[in-house]
């Protein structure tokens, strides 16, 4: 069964503890913060006292995608914020093998993210290394934009990688997920949709998710 991550990026900034608490009670296990820069991508978001603040209000595994320059600079912080999983972009660290021992060390699960536009050879020699592999399917920086098709044969492709290669490692897919297209991504190897827009934007967060949840669950 797919895990459904709703992306605090699309919730009302306002009113973060309510929306966190409200797609908790609907049956969310995992949250995930996208953590922006305006360097990396051009938006900025949260810091780690946003999280830090939220936690202990919730039982959710707080899931962190750093999309920052250096992430190596931030790994601490947000560890100590009360992260579970911390995401770095491939087209971010220079010393990839180094930067995921570095999220181990803090007491995190690592994961290794990459853009569409981003080979999968990058990760071909780390699956030893990561406990998950987060597949953009849109361009980082921005929500509620459309899901890119031909990301379907990537997530297939890495999901074959690590079949071939013996490794227990998650896919995780972020960006334009839907009703329309959570079956297909599950069906492709996916098992973490991340979804912002298809929870926060509408008007019931809860029917949202657990609609949301519903149509991964018709992969089989």
């Amino acid at each position: 069964m797919a895990i459904i991550a709703p992306s605090l990026l699309a919730a009302d900034f306002g009113r973060l503890r309510e929306e966190v608490a409200c797609v908790e009670a609907a049956g969310a296990k995992w949250l995930h913060v996208d953590i922006m820069d305006g360097h990396f991508v051009p938006n900025l978001t949260f810091g780690p006292g946003v999280v830090s603040a939220l936690r202990p209000y919730t039982n959710m595994t707080f899931d962190i995608h750093l999309m920052v320059e250096r992430p190596e600079n931030f790994i601490k912080e947000f560890a100590e914020a009360g992260a579970e999983w911390i995401s770095v972009h491939i087209e971010a660290c220079p010393h990839l093998h180094k930067v995921i021992h570095q999220i181990r060390e803090a007491g995190c699960r690592p994961a290794v993210a990459l853009n569409p536009a981003t080979s999968l050879r990058g990760v071909e020699w780390i699956l030893d290394e990561v406990d998950m592999i987060l597949i953009m399917t849109v361009n980082p920086g921005f929500g509620g934009q459309r899901f890119i098709p031909a990301m379907l044969k990537k997530i297939e492709e890495l999901a074959k990688l690590i079949k071939d290669q013996g490794k227990e490692v998650l896919i995780e897919v972020d960006g334009g997920i839907s009703q329309d297209n959570a079956a297909a991504v599950c069906r492709a190897g996916a098992q973490v949709l991340v979804a912002g827009s298809a929870i926060f934007g509408q008007q019931d967060r809860a029917a949202a998710f657990k609609a949301l949840h519903r149509a991964a669950s018709q992969a089989g």
